[in-house]
């Protein structure tokens, strides 16, 4: 049968679908495959911390057989976030990925001095944006309006929860993804001597309710219920 995918929460058992997207979408949006000797670095900064820390903001595109091909995570609070990231998150991978001694030689060492300074995170332009967010798709799952449907599940959660506004960084080189933000009405905050990114920012309002989603969530859980996904 055809299987038709939709947006739901996420499950402690995409824990291992959310890293492989990470890790094929963290270069620039390609695969990053052959950059990192250890494939757990990306999702490790970038993925697995928000749906540890914050698993209510932790929404997939389930492609109709139960297996994640996309997701969108993040936080309400981006200061909050930052200190439970240290506190609670750090911990769980410091085992794994250790501090790199002196200035990071390669990208491995760059990437990992990350996890250990997640107070860059906090910048006095974002106030008024508290919260952020990564969202990633498999290619096979690119523009086809996926992206739109996942933005558009987690900002009407941020909306729910009183936040008023989001803001994400991306590589500034990444036209294809800019051209993205463009489309959902994200703008330009202006943040001083921000390397190689660009920030964005919008209100989490003007997005349709979670009825459409939610429709598709029961739709796919009906299935699934019913024995269809074959």
């Amino acid at each position: 049968m055809n299987r038709t995918a939709y947006v739901r929460p996420y499950r402690p058992a995409d824990q291992e679908a959310l890293a492989e997207i990470c890790v094929r979408t963290a270069d620039n949006g390609g695969d990053s495959t052959h950059l990192y000797p250890d494939p757990g670095l990306m999702p490790a900064l970038f993925a697995e911390p928000y749906a540890h820390l914050g698993p209510e903001l932790t929404f997939v595109l389930d492609d109709g057989s139960g297996r994640a091909v996309g997701y969108v995570l993040g936080t309400s609070d981006t200061k909050a976030f930052v200190a439970d990231f240290r506190e609670i998150w750090l911990p769980r991978v410091t085992d794994r990925f250790p501090e790199p001694e002196g200035e990071p030689e390669t990208l491995t060492e760059a990437m990992t001095a990350l996890l250990y300074r997640p107070e860059r995170m906090v910048l006095p332009e974002l106030e008024d944006h508290p919260a952020h967010l990564h969202i990633d798709l498999l290619p096979p799952w690119q523009r086809k309006g996926h992206g739109r449907e996942l933005m558009g599940a987690f900002l009407d959660a941020l909306h729910r929860k009183g936040v008023q506004a989001v803001h994400l960084s991306m590589l500034t080189a990444n036209t294809l993804a800019r051209a993205f933000y463009d489309r959902l009405g994200f703008h330009v905050i202006d943040v001083p001597d921000p390397g190689p990114l660009t920030y964005l920012g919008r209100s989490t309002g003007g997005v349709e309710p979670v009825s459409w989603a939610g429709s598709g969530w029961r739709a796919g859980e009906s299935a699934q219920a019913a024995g269809s996904e074959g």
